[in-house]
């Protein structure tokens, strides 16, 4: 049993490195592709795509469908429900790919419809993968496992930014992404999400003796052996228990660590690249993107794989330690990008200094590899406390994480259209600090009472 659980754990993280080291890159350079694609139209007023709102609609649209998505997984299973999401997946890539290369038509109308589909997507993978990394854990493995999970996961930001580093090479001098560049790099891109949507085949199913028994749950413990099974339960049922849950006592706390991962996320993922593309101080400014990524994946895949190591120590001992050190991490990565990029550049190229300093390549990459490992820090503890203290309840936990991250994640790409790199930063500090308090008191409350009790009053948020 313990070797089918440490197989299936290792081809989900080798699933979700191919599927996001497509999608994950594809959000870092979305907006830049877009504002070169419509540089090339001969009416670029005509051409209306934009990287923030596709962004936008995508995570408004997936903090939606995460209530959703506990019922589908009820119903098809935890494999079947995340190659779903990745056929998802696929298609936006395809479409981002179609209204590049067809800059003479306003193709944004397939662009944020494909937005709404991978919203979907991304809330049926990311639930199904929470409940299935729970299944195959026990209350001594889940901390190393989603350490180890995270840090495969994590590689897609590193392979997927190198492939961006070698491609986008600038060409006579330009300084925009050319049709060829950015053709090769999403074709690149579509193959690995469909190898990676494939690849979700190759999971093998636990045998369980109690497989006949219905239950209205989707992952079980079995208290002798700590063994958990999924079941396929009433989607109306887990609806309903979602909803509970949501305004449990712990819950309400754990949604205000949610939302600063969802802000932090749009922060990392689509406005910092972006600013390092639009700071004209740099020579090969959209180059820089690339490498930019890679330092944030360096910097999340070291962080998965301490905690992967040491998960069970600092389980243990507390992860609350490992939250507050994400935070200082993170205050150090926020400082200093305050003081080496120009305020307007997330919304516009700028030839500006920083506030205090000439822009500095080599400041801005060991921000990006600050902001990779501090997020692994929130992300891997995140991860280790849903699936111990709700290991009976795990896809409803996961769909209320990503739901509130995702609403977090569609508010902050909507502000980024419209708020310098200062306040963005301002609005990252305060969240963090509030984040890292609240994560404080459910660390503490679990010390109490190590398993969530569904049918406890003391758990109920009024």
């Amino acid at each position: 049993m313990a070797d089918v659980r440490d197989y299936n754990v290792l081809i989900l993280s080798l699933s979700f490195m191919f599927i996001f080291t497509a999608f994950q890159t594809t959000t870092i350079i979305e907006e830049s592709i877009l504002k070169s694609a419509k540089n090339e139209s001969h009416h670029p007023s005509s051409f209306k795509a934009s990287g923030y709102t596709s962004l936008c609609i995508i995570y408004a649209s997936f903090s939606l469908f995460n209530w959703i998505a506990p019922p589908v997984i009820s119903m098809i299973g935890s494999k079947f429900s995340m190659m779903l999401g990745g056929f998802c997946y696929l298609f936006f890539i395809f479409s981002l790919y179609f209204v590049s290369k067809y800059v003479k038509c306003d193709l944004s109308g397939l662009l944020y419809a494909a937005s709404v589909v991978v919203g979907f997507g991304a809330a049926v993978i990311w639930t199904a993968q929470g409940s299935y990394l729970t299944l195959n854990s026990t209350d001594e493995t889940m901390g190393r496992n989603s350490g180890i999970f995270w840090a495969f996961f994590q590689c897609s930001f590193l392979i997927g930014s190198m492939i961006v580093y070698f491609c986008f090479k600038p060409e006579n001098g330009s300084t925009l992404i050319s049709l060829h560049q950015r053709s090769i790099v999403l074709l690149i891109f579509i193959a690995l999400s469909a190898f990676g949507t494939l690849f979700f085949l190759l999971l093998r199913k636990q045998k369980s003796s109690t497989e006949s028994d219905r239950q209205e749950i989707l992952v079980v413990n079995t208290r002798d052996s700590g063994t958990r099974t999924e079941k396929k339960g009433n989607p109306k049922k887990t609806f309903v228990n979602s909803l509970k849950l949501f305004i449990t006592r712990p819950m309400f706390f754990l949604n205000v660590v949610f939302i600063y991962t969802g802000l932090e996320l749009t922060f990392y993922s689509g406005v910092y690249g972006t600013s390092i593309g639009n700071t004209l101080h740099f020579s090969e400014s959209k180059r820089l993107i690339g490498l930019c990524g890679v330092f944030i994946g360096v910097g999340e895949i070291l962080g998965g794989g301490i905690f992967g190591i040491f998960g069970k120590r600092i389980s243990a001992k507390g992860r609350d330690s490992a939250v507050f050190l994400g935070l200082i991490v993170h205050y150090v990565a926020f400082f200093l990008i305050l003081l080496n990029l120009p305020d307007e550049s997330p919304n516009g190229s700028s030839h500006r200094m920083g506030y205090l300093i000439q822009p500095s390549v080599y400041i801005a990459m060991f921000c990006a590899f600050l902001l990779g490992f501090g997020d692994s820090c929130f992300n891997t503890q995140i991860y280790s406390l849903l699936g111990n203290f709700y290991s009976d309840d795990s896809a409803s936990a996961f769909a209320i994480f990503k739901f509130s991250q995702s609403v977090a994640a569609a508010v902050g790409f909507f502000y980024s259209s419209y708020l310098g790199l200062k306040f963005q930063l301002y609005i990252l500090m305060i969240t963090g600090f509030l984040a890292t308090i609240s994560f404080f008191v459910v660390e503490k409350m679990t010390r109490s009472r190590p398993r969530y009790q569904s049918n406890s009053n003391e758990n109920v948020y009024l």
